[in-house]
């Protein structure tokens, strides 16, 4: 199969994407353009998730205190469910026709989050620090319904992505029910 080597810009980042463009397009009913721009948003929040995942394994290894194993057992199962966004996030960029960035610089380059860690291995900063990052995306996420949606015609790719954000706002609502 042949490809096309290409390099594109990832809001406002220049990436080198190797098998960007297949020779073969998709055929599924949106423009060639709109798939591009769903694609770099999924990437973009793909890179969110794997820095949201690494944080939250660091928290899952690294807290500390009386409260150690009941948040140890829950940063786990905060990590396995992003686990699988991570992938049903690269599967969608899959469907779509599309190639997902996949190195930690690349991540690093897209992501909106932080990945400064906590001062302190407390369960409560740890906590505080995944919970703004939960927010950040379901913030993300929210902008991008519509505009999937309504702009680039992209009603599976919206919907994809509004169960992400009910997916999240529940995981915030976890986090957040700890500081109360």
């Amino acid at each position: 199969m042949f490809y096309k080597y290409k390099k594109i810009e990832f809001f406002h980042i220049n990436i080198l994407l190797f098998k960007t463009e297949k020779i073969m397009k998709t055929q599924i009913g949106i423009r060639p353009e709109d798939l591009v721009q769903v694609a770099d948003a999924l990437n973009k929040l793909l890179s969110d998730e794997h820095v949201l995942y690494i944080k939250t394994r660091n928290a899952h290894w690294n807290v500390t205190g009386p409260d150690f194993a009941a948040q140890h057992k829950f940063f786990e199962s905060q990590y396995v469910q992003l686990e699988e966004i991570i992938d049903d996030v690269a599967e969608r960029i899959r469907a779509i026709g599309h190639y997902t960035v996949g190195t930690m610089e690349d991540f690093l380059k897209l992501t909106q989050l932080n990945e400064n860690s906590v001062e302190k291995n407390d369960s409560l900063s740890f906590i505080k620090d995944l919970l703004s990052d939960h927010e950040s995306v379901i913030i993300e996420l929210r902008e991008n319904i519509d505009h999937f949606a309504d702009d680039l015609h992209d009603l599976g790719s919206s919907d994809f992505i509004t169960s992400l954000m009910e997916t999240h706002e529940k995981m915030a609502w976890m986090l957040r029910s700890h500081l109360q």
